[in-house]
């Protein structure tokens, strides 16, 4: 065993003393190395080629984007003078109420409608029966026959005291009777003139106690004061009713429905175009598609301080009896523009930190406008100032829209927007 140790040993030493086996592992290594190199070379230039790539990629899709020119869609400004078309919550009315009460005191006798009865003036609703009251008349009556008898005795008595005293006066002269019989037959005639002014002058009170009570027996017949429906009943045939000023009996009460009165509070911002005699539509929610056609009859001409609006009424003929007092109602006003106004839609309004904003396409430049409003509709605005007629409104502005910028425009959505403008009014 030690002799072949011996031997690996010598071979061992020899390989490393012989000059072609150390030449060929240098070349290994050296070959080694020249890949190692040549690899890292390989992948420092396979980075620098992905990197320059990128960046000129990048460097390409901003100056795309720099230089891309958007697409969008415009329309042609119209001014629009136009009336206006103000919807209003309203509530009808009649055109006349009134509640009857009693101004005879007695019994309710007949009673000719009930709630829901349509009448005529003059008709007759209930009778009452007042026996106290028509023997007061019947006693007033008599009364004034006497007075009136009184009357012709005073006129007799004076007829017999004048012819007296002319014949006193007579004889007088001729010295047939003392003078003093004739001034005494004088003084009588003076007395019975004052008594037949006295006695006509209870003639003339009398008959106006008469008057009265015949007004108030008139009362026991309570007829309507103007047609209409009657609209409450607080009495039926049996029941006592007072005639006191203070705490009278309510018989019935009446409307008038042939007109009715329309209700409406109109806001500050719609007074100024607000003139009597404007045409007015009455739809009733629970009658779809049934328009009634009204004026605007009159208004309070003055704002209430609490809610900004003034009180009108809107006068509608209901000959039909379609409509009833207390309906919840929408009005419809159609009122002068005070100024022309350009409707828009809301997406072509630009908000930023100097206000509100649109496009304008100058021949594929863009220009920012400020407008101000005249009304804010949800869908649409209504510019008052800030776009002229004839400009080329961008209707749906680019991101990042600046003074400027070029776009192109396509056909635009005229229809569609002058349709709003039509419904915005």
């Amino acid at each position: 065993m030690n002799n072949v140790s011996t031997k690996s040993g010598e071979t061992s030493q020899q390989d490393a003393n012989d000059p072609r086996l150390h030449r060929r592992r240098r070349r290994t290594a050296r070959l080694l190395g020249t890949v190692a190199v040549g690899g890292l070379g390989a992948a420092v230039a396979f980075g620098a080629w992905g990197h320059a790539s990128r960046h000129a990629a990048a460097v390409a899709t901003l100056a795309a984007m720099r230089d891309a020119v958007p697409v969008v869609r415009t329309q042609t400004i119209r001014l629009n003078d136009t009336p206006r078309e103000i919807e209003l919550p309203g509530s009808t009315q009649a055109f006349d109420t009134a509640t009857l009460y009693a101004r005879a005191t007695g019994y309710i006798s007949k009673r000719n409608v009930d709630i829901g009865s349509r009448v005529h003036a003059g008709d007759v609703l209930a009778v009452i029966s007042a026996p106290d009251l028509d023997q007061q008349f019947a006693e007033a009556r008599a009364q004034l026959m006497q007075l009136q008898a009184n009357v012709l005795q005073a006129q007799a008595e004076l007829k017999v005291s004048y012819d007296k005293a002319w014949r006193s006066e007579q004889t007088a002269k001729d010295g047939w009777t003392p003078q003093q019989q004739a001034d005494v037959d004088h003084d009588t005639v003076s007395a019975d003139v004052a008594a037949l002014a006295v006695a006509r002058a209870n003639v003339l009170a009398q008959q106006a106690q008469v008057d009265r009570l015949q007004e108030l027996t008139s009362f026991e017949k309570v007829v309507a004061p103007f047609d209409g429906v009657i609209t409450s009943r607080q009495v039926d045939v049996g029941s006592l009713v007072t005639a006191n000023e203070n705490s009278g009996t309510p018989l019935f009460s009446i409307a008038h429905t042939k007109v009715l009165r329309v209700l409406i509070y109109v806001p500050q911002d719609d007074f100024f175009g607000m003139k009597d005699g404007q045409q007015a539509d009455i739809a009733v929610p629970e009658m779809p598609g049934r328009v009634f056609h009204g004026r605007l009859a009159r208004n309070a001409s003055a704002l209430q301080p609490d809610t900004r609006t003034v009180l009108a009424e809107v006068d509608v003929d209901n000959s039909d009896g379609a409509l009833a007092p207390g309906l919840y109602v929408d009005v419809t006003l159609k009122e002068p523009r005070p100024y022309p106004i350009v409707t828009v839609p809301s997406p072509a309004v630009v908000f930023d930190a100097t206000g509100l904003h649109v496009a304008v396409d100058d021949d594929g430049v863009v220009r920012l406008r400020h407008i101000t409003l005249a009304a804010d509709n949800g869908a649409s605005v209504e510019v008052r100032s800030g776009l002229q007629s004839g400009d080329q409104l961008i209707l749906d502005p680019p991101i990042g829209v600046a003074e400027g910028m070029r776009v192109t425009t396509t056909s635009t959505a005229a229809p569609r927007i002058a349709s709003m403008s039509a419904e915005e009014g």
